[in-house]
């Protein structure tokens, strides 16, 4: 059970939230953080955004072990340095191949396989050292809206599955470095890329159908 979690309450964490809600649009959605803990001993604060400056003073004198990122802002510094074991991330597409924003979209416009991937984070964007990472099979049919919510369950999978193999003192066996990536850091699609995505998905054209 995690000793504090720390949410971000801002503009940009709005936005980013409704973006993420709109790309999974018409399949099911989490509950609520607070519903999730609600009959848990676990302390929930929120800071303006999350950065060492925010978040250290609620770290500072708690013997963390682990901190798990979750949909936040690309955090760099202190925090990264402060857990004994370090600090991992689920990234919803496949790495070293698809690093960055929008990943089920860049992987369709660039025929790149689709999947999810948990990662020890660093001061690069999603470069640091892989832990588990598994592609989704990619069935015909399926919309831009399943893809990135397939990716979004298989990332949540794969950060339980990492940290179960945290408990059984077995990281030592699967982390290994991620190798370089012929594609650039992805930032977010544009009404463009999208354009050609849905065409793709549309005509069946990606490369990477399981059917």
């Amino acid at each position: 059970m995690p000793k504090i979690i720390i949410s971000e309450d801002s503009d940009i964490a709005d936005e980013e939230r409704d973006k993420f809600l709109k790309r999974i649009e018409g399949n099911p959605i989490a509950a609520t953080i607070e519903d999730q803990i609600s009959e848990l001993d676990v302390t929930h604060v929120e800071v303006a955004i999350h950065n060492s400056e925010q978040v250290m003073p609620h770290l500072q004198g708690l013997d963390l072990d682990l901190i798990i990122f979750g949909g936040t802002r690309i955090i760099r510094g202190e925090i990264l340095d402060y857990p004994k074991d370090g600090v991992i991330n689920s990234h919803p597409g496949l790495l070293p191949e698809c690093r960055g924003s929008a990943s089920p979209a860049w992987s369709v416009y660039h025929d790149i396989p689709i999947g999810s991937s948990t990662h020890f984070c660093d001061n690069g964007i999603d470069t640091g050292e892989l832990l588990m990472r598994r592609e989704v099979m990619v069935k015909r049919g399926m919309t831009y809206e399943d893809l990135c919510y397939e990716t979004l369950v298989l990332a949540g999978v794969l950060m339980k599955e990492a940290v179960l193999h945290y408990e059984a003192d077995e990281w030592s066996d699967i982390r290994r470095p991620q190798g370089q990536s012929e594609h650039p850091t992805f930032r977010n699609a544009s009404d463009e890329v999208l354009a050609v995505v849905e065409q793709k998905l549309s005509e069946q054209t990606y490369a990477h159908y399981a059917d």
